[in-house]
């Protein structure tokens, strides 16, 4: 059967013989793996070509026949998908499977217009699940675990994928969706959570109100922590971890290809394997669309090689990431992607400055005294653009002496202009005055256009 899985050597079965049983995917020897995919390519292809006429007259406006793919170094041949392309179609105008064959449907969110549809099959649902239940493996959770499922439920898929997941792994889940603080910290406590997930922004939210109550998360047993659906940087998890006592980990997916478990960190924590044997990932420059070699940073692009409801061909994620070359020292053949640092959507353009809020977190968490918790805001006098940073601090420093506040805003600003290049006005505000999110954070207040 094109597509199936072959069998693997007698090494490579002892190494994946040491992790969950539906982690042996994550170790097959590359050649085989090459196999798997390219055959799934191909299936994918044809079908996508026979069941969506959208996706066919795309193919046809390019000069692009059914039979032009016959291999993965084929694969750039093909047009990118984008984000508008999904829009356009709303709401079934991508479907390859009928209406009796979907069991499921999510949707993004429509921030800027008609929100983009997601379908499933309920051989897509076991996919998600197998993929899930191998990032929960990879970051060692495992059946006796109790996981709280802090994500949305909904139309979200962040809380249904991970459930399933954990459910798959034998853990127990607490479907605690999002919000409401107090009784996400009244039930770590209560019910001897051993693994929390969440956004980052969200969880540092948690252990700020934590503290308030008077607990210390560090004397829970929560050990595990699966952050994910934001951007978040190496110092966020080094105080993530200190101020928790929890190993953290990096969770990547999106909903317009299967939500979360595209990707995950494994114990290594050194980049997030793909889980290539479903979604095939290339890297190309954000500008010009052409692939990059391995190590060289870009725009990642995916294609789903199993999804049927709704297969994507060449998404263009406009995550910011490099496929590392070199092997893990784990011992999985996935390729990794670097850590998403950054969207090209993301950027800021100020007074001519490219910014990425990335960097300004970065800059933040090299000063003492103040809290992960900012907000850009942006405006404009006189024809000029204007970019302020509000920050908030610790309490003691808020309630200290006004040269100290000063002298802590003059740090602030120079960290920031050294990043960024770029001299911004700096306000430092007191603890819990940034309205917090119980999702992705908000970052960016772009007041330019009222003006």
């Amino acid at each position: 059967m094109p597509g199936a899985y072959p069998a693997m050597s007698v090494d490579a079965t002892r190494t994946a013989a040491r992790f969950h049983p539906s982690s042996a995917a994550d170790f097959l020897p590359r050649p085989l793996l090459a196999q798997v995919q390219t055959g799934r390519l191909c299936e994918t292809l044809e079908r996508t070509f026979a069941s969506v006429p959208a996706w066919r007259e795309k193919m046809r406006a390019a000069g692009i026949s059914s039979g032009a793919v016959r291999s993965l170094a084929d694969l750039p041949k093909l047009p990118f998908t984008t984000k508008s392309d999904l829009r356009d179609a709303y709401p079934f105008g991508l479907f390859a499977s009928p209406m009796e064959q979907i069991v499921r449907l999510h949707a993004s969110s429509g921030t800027t217009g008609k929100p983009i549809v997601v379908a499933y099959t309920r051989e897509d649902v076991h996919v998600w699940t197998s993929v899930m239940i191998r990032s929960f493996a990879m970051a060692g959770v495992h059946a006796g675990d109790v996981v709280q499922n802090a994500y949305g439920y909904g139309l979200f898929t962040g809380g249904l994928g991970a459930h399933y997941g954990a459910e798959g792994l034998g853990a127990t889940v607490i479907p605690a969706s999002g919000g409401n603080t107090e009784r996400q910290i009244l039930v770590m406590k209560d019910f001897g959570v051993t693994v929390i997930c969440c956004t980052p922004s969200y969880f540092l939210h948690m252990i700020d109100r934590a503290a308030q109550l008077g607990v210390d998360l560090r004397e829970l047993p929560v050990r595990i922590g699966i952050f994910g659906a934001e951007p978040w940087t190496e110092a966020m998890r080094r105080r993530i971890q200190n101020l928790a006592g929890i190993r953290a980990f990096d969770i990547y997916g999106l909903s317009e290809i299967i939500g979360p478990g595209v990707a995950m960190e494994c114990e290594c924590r050194e980049g997030l394997h793909v889980f290539e044997d479903h979604f095939y990932p290339e890297v190309v420059d954000p500008g010009t669309g052409e692939p990059l070699p391995d190590g060289e940073e870009g725009e990642l692009v995916l294609t789903t090689l199993t999804k049927r409801a709704m297969p994507v061909i060449r998404y263009r994620t406009r995550d910011i990431t490099a496929l590392i070359p070199e092997p893990c020292s784990c011992g999985r053949t996935l390729r990794r992607i670097r850590r998403i640092g950054r969207r090209s959507d993301d950027m800021l353009i100020v007074r001519g400055v490219n910014v990425f809020p990335s960097q300004v977190e970065a800059a933040l968490l090299e000063v003492e005294h103040t809290l992960p918790h900012y907000q850009i805001v942006l405006t404009r006098a006189h024809g000029l653009d204007q970019m302020e940073v509000q920050v908030e601090v610790t309490p003691e420093t808020f309630s200290d002496r006004v040269s100290a506040m000063e002298q802590l805003s003059g740090k602030i600003a120079e960290a920031l202009e050294r990043v960024l290049g770029l001299r911004v006005q700096v306000t430092l505000v007191e603890p819990n005055t940034i309205a917090r999110s119980e999702g992705k954070a908000r970052r960016v207040v772009d007041r330019r256009s009222a003006v």
